[in-house]
């Protein structure tokens, strides 16, 4: 019976894999190698300890599992250990096993378990291993990742919220599953998703643009250099800090590196900082990246616009705002070559509103350009000139 019973048992282990674009999967190995540590948050039994597992082999680390519920503060701060002259050679804190496999190997992945349902004093006892990477008197080797998960305290059994300390501490994660990927995943094709790989040609820009946006976004909105949320249940999750925007930074470094997308840079920013403050950086960033109004100026018709709608709006509001600073014959000619460039190369309606208000920059000997022929039908520009002499 038994004998049958395992022959069964291997066939429905026995799943294949295939490539899959995982941006959850993605943001995780970016702020692992960005040697942040990670907080993983999701529902019960919807994959993260599986998650954890094929990183390990990704990253060819050994993963070392430790349930934070079930172990006591002393597990984490060490054992008391008297010796022969505690006067004199004091009382150390004696690691646990599983800290002292780590240093020997050198290397890991270390997985804290069950963080929600960890009472306040082992979290208290885990802000050293988090943040110093020390266990009793064991500091752990830099090559260990410390990645944690957790579930809603709703879903948590006993579960409490996380102390604001701790919490300021990792880069916080929502983790969720695709209905199609379980379906397939059952039915035997499981996802394998390809890890990021850094750029080395980029590492010296993406440090210095990380820095650019950072610096220049907490110096236009300084009260969010800090601001501790009111309510309990946001303070156990990602809000701004001096230490969360330094994390920020390097996760923008990391990311720029990688070519990562703006959804997973959305995730990480927004996981250390918070959904407000994360989404302004974003927009700030986002306004960073567009092309210098003067330049557009001195070149329209190799001018390069976004293709966003948003950014080629912002773009393009540059230009005309550019013009009304230093209005010249030339720069105004020119603008109207910028938004001919846009209206060949882009959605029409995002000229309207720019258009008009260059328009009404026209100075009385200033002739009609010949670009505006083009822009005419979609905003009767012609009458609009007219209007403005």
């Amino acid at each position: 019976m038994l004998n049958v019973s395992d022959d069964l048992l291997a066939l429905l282990a026995a799943t294949g894999t295939e490539p899959r674009p995982d941006s959850q999967l993605e943001a995780l190995a970016l702020a692992v190698a960005a040697d942040l540590p990670v907080l993983l948050w999701g529902e019960p039994g919807i994959g993260k300890t599986a998650t954890l597992t094929q990183l390990a082999d990704g990253l060819d680390l050994p993963l070392t599992t430790v349930i934070a519920s079930v172990h006591e503060p002393s597990d984490f701060a060490g054992l008391p250990v008297v010796g022969d002259d505690p006067a004199v050679q004091g009382v150390p804190m004696a690691p646990p096993d599983w800290a002292v496999r780590l240093v020997r190997a050198g290397r890991g992945l270390l997985f804290l378990d069950e963080l929600s349902t960890a009472p306040p004093a082992v979290q208290a006892a885990l802000l050293r291993v988090v943040l110093e990477r020390r266990v009793g008197t064991l500091r752990l080797p830099s090559g260990v990742r410390i990645v944690a998960a957790a579930n809603p305290r709703s879903s948590a059994a006993d579960g409490w919220e996380l102390s604001p300390p701790l919490a300021n501490r990792f880069v916080h994660v929502q983790w969720s599953y695709e209905h199609e990927v379980v379906v397939r995943g059952l039915g035997g094709v499981w996802p394998r998703a390809t890890m990021p790989r850094l750029d080395p040609d980029l590492l010296p820009s993406s440090v210095a643009w990380a820095r650019r946006a950072v610096c220049g976004f907490l110096e236009a909105r300084p009260t969010l250099v800090h601001r501790l949320p009111d309510s309990e249940a946001r303070r156990g999750g990602p809000w701004p800090s001096p230490r969360s925007w330094d994390m920020t930074l390097r996760l923008v470094a990391f990311a720029t590196a990688a070519g990562a997308s703006r959804e997973v840079l959305s995730m990480l920013v927004r996981g250390t900082v918070g959904d407000g403050p994360g989404l302004e950086l974003l927009a700030f960033m986002d306004r960073l990246d567009l092309p210098d109004p003067e330049a557009l100026l001195a070149d329209p018709s190799s001018s390069v616009l976004p293709e966003r709608g948003d950014l080629r709006q912002a773009t393009l509001d540059g230009v005309v705002e550019a013009v009304r600073k230093r209005p010249e014959r030339s720069r105004w000619e020119a603008a109207w070559a910028v938004l001919v460039r846009a209206l060949e190369t882009g959605a029409p309606d995002v000229v309207v509103v720019p258009a008009s208000t260059l328009a009404a920059l026209r100075r009385d000997d200033w002739p009609v350009p010949p670009g505006i022929d083009r822009i005419a039908p979609i905003v009767d520009l012609r009458r609009r000139v007219g209007a403005a002499r």
